[in-house]
């Protein structure tokens, strides 16, 4: 089987690069355990991400910003008696899922609520690199005043 090269794909902005993961899975035939996730957007600056995190207490979570990435790993501590399911629906493994941020979005703040975790994002652009309006003139040009 040939491998297709995907990378191009993963230049795209938040959450895209999960959808490139899937596809990478799908075609070579590795399961993914992840958690599933939401990723709203409440205006043109302020995202949300919510991730089901059933069972993961706040110690075992962790949340980190690199290069413009996000990455959000759970890591379970291993109970001391083995369990013996009937059925297992609830996934009870370790995961990591990564996250491109565009350019000057920022994580704001992540909570932990009901098995659900929030991470706040904006997008703040410097003044510097905000369009400008430039007036136009009436046919006239600028003159340098020499001094």
């Amino acid at each position: 089987m040939s491998r297709f090269d995907l990378s191009p794909l993963y230049r795209s902005a938040i959450g895209f690069d999960r959808l490139v993961g899937d596809l990478e899975h799908l075609l070579h035939g590795k399961s993914s355990e992840q958690p599933p996730y939401n990723i709203e957007k409440q205006d043109d600056d302020r995202y949300l991400i919510t991730v089901a995190v059933a069972g993961f207490a706040e110690p075992e979570l962790e949340l980190s910003v690199e290069q413009n990435t996000l990455l959000v790993k759970g890591k379970r501590e291993q109970p001391a008696e083995e369990r013996r399911y009937l059925y297992q629906g609830i996934s009870e493994g370790n995961f990591e899922l990564k996250f491109r941020l565009a350019d000057h979005v920022q994580v704001k703040d992540a909570k932990l609520e009901h098995g659900l975790l929030r991470i706040s994002l904006l997008r703040e652009v410097p003044e510097a690199l905000k369009p400008r309006r430039i007036e136009i003139g009436e046919g006239r040009t600028l003159e340098h005043k020499s001094e």
